[in-house]
């Protein structure tokens, strides 16, 4: 059944604007018009009073600044978003869109990733890497953070944050949601094999996309009751790993698949960039890689902004019922 067909009622307003269309189109402009009518209308509704909702943002390293592209058709739209959570590459981009950065500023620090900054995965220092077998510092990312959040913590955030990462002696989940961002999430971002594990808080934190790549529980943790994802996972099926960094990420990829199948039927919408043949270390894709994040946008709006006025239904018809 259409969005048309199941709130008739709301649509008969917009009908006498139909009445040049063509049949053939006019079920399908009609189901246009009511989901910006009935999205228009949500987005007037006082905070308090409609739905919380939430912005997940996955793990995914190159890949997860697609998020940006995201995020910037989100912002355009005037998409409401109450809390965010991330894991990975995703926490650096919801650290950003917690503290109110917007994408265009984004875009700019993205576009400047380097190992120099902490998040460089080129090839040359990922082979200094093997040849001194020893892991990289990720000090030089908490930097980065700073320079664009400052020395926040997560209650000094815009809206309400977690982030995600993993304690590499137990194995066990820590979720954030308070203290100082940046060492957070520079812990949420740090890549096992790649970077040395955080000490922090008692633990040995690496990358939390190894135990929650789509932290749908995290944002509901903060209160969401609906929640889009942006999920942005590796294609490793055409993939035939030959060297030790290519078996590393084709690993990391292949339990970030396994996790992703629950949690994304746990997410209320997706918006999925089509970024899968990206390797973690093409910083020189980055560029492309947010353009194809902004057409995933384009395409998943229409049906994240129809999902969240279906679930907010029943407070609109509650506000409409009560109008004089």
């Amino acid at each position: 059944m259409t969005l048309l067909r199941a709130w008739a009622p709301a649509a008969l307003a917009l009908a006498a604007s139909l009445a040049a269309v063509p049949a053939a189109a006019r079920e399908s402009r009609a189901d246009d018009m009511l989901r910006e009518h009935l999205f228009s209308e949500l987005k007037r509704l006082p905070k308090g009073e409609r739905p919380v909702v939430g912005l997940v943002l996955s793990a995914g390293a190159v890949r997860g600044l697609a998020h940006i592209g995201v995020w910037q058709v989100l912002e355009d739209a005037g998409f409401p978003v109450d809390v965010v959570a991330g894991t990975s590459m995703g926490a650096v981009v919801g650290s950003f869109v917690a503290e109110g950065i917007p994408a265009s500023r984004m875009r700019e620090i993205g576009g400047g990733v380097t190992l120099g900054s902490g998040s460089d995965y080129s090839k040359t220092r990922l082979l200094t890497l093997i040849l001194n077998d020893s892991l990289l510092d990720s000090t030089a990312m908490e930097l980065v953070l700073k320079s664009a959040i400052g020395e926040r913590t997560f209650d000094q955030l815009k809206r309400p944050f977690a982030c995600v990462s993993m304690d590499i002696r137990t194995g066990e989940k820590v979720v954030f949601r308070d203290g100082p961002v940046a060492p957070a999430v520079r812990a949420s971002a740090n890549l096992p094999g790649i970077f040395k594990p955080v000490a922090y808080r008692h633990r040995w934190l690496v990358d939390g996309g190894v135990v929650d790549y789509i932290p749908v529980d995290a944002a509901r943790l903060l209160g969401a009751e609906w929640v889009l994802a942006s999920v942005t996972e590796g294609d490793f099926t055409y993939i035939n790993p030959t060297n030790v960094l290519g078996t590393l990420e084709q690993v990391i990829d292949i339990r970030g698949s396994l996790l992703s199948r629950q949690q994304r039927r746990e997410a209320d919408a997706l918006i999925e960039p089509r970024v899968g043949d990206v390797e973690f270390y093409q910083t020189e894709r980055i560029p492309d890689v947010i353009r194809k994040g902004m057409e995933a946008g384009a395409r998943g709006l229409a049906g994240a902004q129809e999902s969240l006025a279906v679930y907010a239904m029943p407070r609109l018809w509650k506000k409409w019922s009560a109008a004089p």
